[in-house]
């Protein structure tokens, strides 16, 4: 049967999401992600306000912390290796509802509490689609043909859906200037959980103990170019971006095997005048990107299926795709502007803007930092209260 049948592409956060919502909602679920496995590696993120709250409604939060990745002291260097700030984040965030993991860990919880209620087919894609009033007809890459009632692409900034129903693929980007690269590494100097970050004009380097002798590394740096880069030349690139920065890093890129996955990408921004045509929806990164910059991209694709679903539950499915873009949209917006605001403080590119910001972090006190992280989770916890 068709009208409870929804397609996903893609079994990132946003697609796992969705189909653990709209499942305990009486939907069948049928996921297809292009990968053959799910994603290895990926950067730290902090989870708090809308999407901490989504993850307790999902009874999520004891895997959670199973997963955690607790940060003992964070130690800021300039590119000389001088230290510029040391945080004790145990202290610092002792008042803040806020778990931090690595993003493919999420995605393993998610992966665990969804697939036994959803079919997910890897290394499958949406070759073809075609929508009429009744329903969705799909065809899969290997072949299978399905008829749903919504079909929903989840499936990245770059996403290969959005391009062949809304357009092509880079009309929708906007790109803030700066581009990430997130590895994993031996750690050789006994990081535990420290937190250690390297900085110069236009680059910074965090490196993230995660025990078991491994560390997570994640570089952001200015760039005028922009577009994807072919996995063979990522590390070239990153050892050449380098020699501008302190010489540990340069001797941790040494170390890594040419053949190491690298995730690399531009820091964008997806911004589609609207998110769904029809029956088809875009959902996560896909519709909305935020950037990592903004610290809220998982935890908006989570909040965002539980609001799917609340509005599938009570309105036809037209209106109900309609009204779930009403209520997150405000909220994207304004995270969307944050990000635009933070990239330039987050990596400064003039020497003269390093230097500044350097200073005011030696001279900020304590007291400043802290209500500074306080009123980023206020302003999270009110996006969290407009979405219900």
């Amino acid at each position: 049967m068709s009208e409870r049948t929804v397609v996903i592409a893609g079994a990132g956060i946003a697609g796992l999401a969705c189909a653990w919502w709209l499942t305990r909602h009486g939907w069948r679920a049928v996921i297809a992600e292009r990968a053959a496995h799910l994603r290895d590696g990926g950067y730290m993120m902090g989870l708090s306000g809308p999407g901490l709250l989504t993850a307790r409604r999902m009874d999520l939060v004891p895997a959670l912390r199973a997963v955690e990745r607790e940060i003992g002291e964070n130690i800021y260097r300039d590119r000389r290796g001088r230290e510029v700030m040391r945080i004790r984040y145990r202290e610092l965030l002792k008042d803040l509802d806020w778990i931090t993991l690595r993003r493919t860990d999420l995605v393993q919880v998610l992966h665990e509490a969804v697939r036994d209620h959803a079919e997910i087919r890897l290394a499958t894609t949406v070759a073809h689609c075609a929508q009429d009033l009744g329903g969705v007809d799909i065809t899969l890459s290997d072949g299978s043909q399905l008829r749903a009632a919504l079909l929903i692409g989840a499936d990245g900034v770059r996403s290969a859906l959005r391009a062949q129903v809304f357009g092509a693929d880079d009309l929708p980007l906007s790109t803030l200037g700066y581009r990430y690269a997130a590895y994993d590494t031996e750690d050789d100097t006994g990081m535990a959980r420290d937190f250690v970050s390297y900085a110069a004009p236009g680059h910074q380097v965090e490196y993230h103990g995660l025990g078991g002798g491994r560390k997570a590394a994640l570089h952001v740096w200015r760039s005028h170019e922009h577009g994807w880069v072919e996995a063979p030349q990522r590390l070239g690139l990153l050892r050449e971006l380098s020699r501008g920065t302190h010489a540990e890093v340069g001797r941790q890129l040494a170390m890594l095997a040419q053949d190491t996955p690298i995730v690399m990408d531009d820091l964008a921004l997806v911004e589609v005048p609207c998110w769904h045509r029809g029956r088809i929806l875009l959902a996560g990164d896909a519709a909305h990107s935020l950037s990592l910059i903004s610290g809220q991209g998982a935890g908006m694709a989570l909040a965002g299926a539980y609001v799917l679903a609340q509005e599938l539950g009570r309105l036809p499915l037209e209106e109900a795709l309609a009204a779930h873009e009403r209520r997150l949209r405000p909220v994207i917006n304004s995270l969307q502007q944050r990000s635009r605001k933070l990239a330039p403080v987050y990596v400064p590119t003039s020497a003269f803007a390093f230097g500044l910001r350097n200073t005011a972090l030696r001279l900020l006190p304590r007291l400043i930092l802290k209500r500074y992280f306080l009123s980023g989770l206020k302003s999270e916890m009110e996006a969290a209260a407009a979405l219900g």
